[in-house]
């Protein structure tokens, strides 16, 4: 007897396929900042856990231009974020002493000290901002785009770039933001869409910017913190027209937003001075949480109940550790320094919490110090310490700590890698080590990692 199969059925079956396909696809990729659930958790299987530069480095490439962005990555396709310098400014003659005046006594200065007048340099430097996209499987270059030329509108600190942010993908189009200079859209093929001026202010020290953009259902927040005119932007997608836009009670940040989808609803949350949901559909004001620390640094993490958020402390001042309940609204901040609230579920003072964005993991969370390899373990439920243990020998770690298996993953800016046991009880395993200096964060394929240093890319796949 032959079988009759309607045609009908072939096309829904190559139909259903091909979702299947692209849906898994878009879950293994790595398309923003900490991965598509702002979580730092492997998704898949099989990934090395030794490396070293001719060990389990299936290819690295070469990069040009400087950039602290991550790297970003959908389906076969690698995208990062880079400034080059064309034009540097004209150096500039320092005066010669002059003489003292008569009756002066030379070495005595008389009245005040001459004002040092502001270095505006910068403004005569050229920059060149690009956009690259790297063959996942051989680490060729596909195409590299130019978004932007031009003197920089604002300055930076000397170990910063002017690209600090790192990009993000919805799977049509990948989004470049660079701080002051714009944001650019531009398609997997690399043609440009749009951009958009979201316009030049002061930064805190000149030390430029650092939230990164993310996209949630068409639209593109970007949270542009500063010393001069703050506020949080959602842009249509697939035009870059503006859908909301709310002024913001801050100063410069480097936080980047997340969407925290729980059990009563889906919020956009930032950081600052203040902690802060928004309705990503309207920019609504949900609740909002004033914080101490010092720098708002670090992302936010979260499961459907607790959302886990703090700024990074200084040498004299600690980080607050905060736990927030879904549903809260309003102000939810502890009456009289206090440590609990309508809206806060437990609070820890002096928690450690640093540059380094959170992770939880397994009802843990695991905070890791900026300087000094001090890692933290607390319970998420309680907030109770585990275990505060210094690691001997590790450098300024400035990207997030990731999950894998029964193993915690963080390294320093020597590209040392410590593999931490996971779990209550801290226990050093091992450690890897490349030859480069890293400030940007991991980006996780199904069984890879992908590296990025100042000098070159690493592929790293068993």
């Amino acid at each position: 007897m032959k079988l009759k199969i309607h045609p009908f059925t072939v096309i829904l079956g190559v139909c259903l396929f091909a979702i299947v396909c692209s849906c898994s696809n878009e879950k293994s990729g790595w398309p923003q900042f900490r991965g598509s659930e702002n979580n730092m958790i492997a998704a898949g299987t099989n990934y090395p856990t030794e490396w070293n530069d001719s060990l389990n480095v299936k290819w690295s490439c070469d990069l040009t231009g400087a950039g602290w962005s991550s790297p970003i990555v959908f389906g076969n396709k690698i995208f990062i974020t880079s400034a080059f310098l064309e034009k540097a400014a004209p150096l500039v003659e320092q005066p010669s002493p002059q003489p003292p005046a008569p009756g002066n006594k030379p070495g005595v200065q008389q009245g005040p000290p001459p004002q040092k007048p502001e270095d505006n340099s910068f403004s005569q430097e050229v920059y060149r901002w690009e956009l690259t996209c790297i063959d996942l499987k051989s680490g060729k270059e596909l195409w590299r785009k130019v978004a932007h030329t031009g003197s920089p509108r604002i300055k930076k600190h000397q170990a910063s770039t002017y690209a600090c942010e790192t990009p993000v993908t919805d799977g049509k189009r990948v989004y470049a933001y660079f701080g002051m200079t714009g944001i650019y859209c531009f398609d997997l093929d690399g043609n440009p869409l749009w951009n958009k001026d979201l316009g030049s202010f002061q930064t805190l020290n000149d030390w430029g910017t650092g939230s990164s953009p993310v996209i949630y259902e068409n639209l593109l927040y970007v949270q542009v913190d500063n010393e001069e005119s703050s506020y949080i932007i959602a842009l249509d997608a697939a035009s870059g027209n503006e859908k909301w836009k709310v002024n913001r009670d801050e100063k410069t940040s480097y936080s980047t937003p997340v969407i925290w989808k729980n059990k009563f609803r889906t919020e956009l949350v930032t950081t600052g001075k203040s902690a802060r949901s928004y309705d990503p559909a309207t920019g609504k004001l949900i609740w909002e949480l004033k914080m101490g620390g010092e720098m708002s640094i670090p992302s936010p993490v979260y499961d459907s109940q607790h959302i886990y958020l703090g700024n990074a402390g200084s040498r004299d001042k600690k980080g607050i550790l905060y736990s927030i309940k879904a549903g809260s609204e309003g102000n939810i901040t502890p009456a009289d320094s206090g440590l609990v609230s309508s809206g806060v579920e437990w609070t820890v003072r002096e928690a450690g919490i640093s540059n380094p964005s959170p992770l939880l993991y397994n009802g843990l969370l695991y905070l890791l110090n900026g300087r000094g390899g001090e890692l933290s373990c607390l319970d998420a439920a309680t907030g109770k310490q585990f275990y505060k243990e210094k690691i001997d020998q590790v450098g300024a770690c400035w990207a997030s700590p990731w999950a894998f298996g029964d193993k915690i993953y963080f390294y320093d800016e020597k590209g040392v890698t410590r593999i931490i046991q996971a779990g209550k009880e801290f226990k050093l395993l091992s450690q890897n080590k490349l030859d480069d200096k890293f400030w940007a964060s991991v980006a996780i394929t199904d069984d890879a990692y992908v590296f990025r240093g100042i000098k070159k890319l690493f592929f790293v796949k068993k």
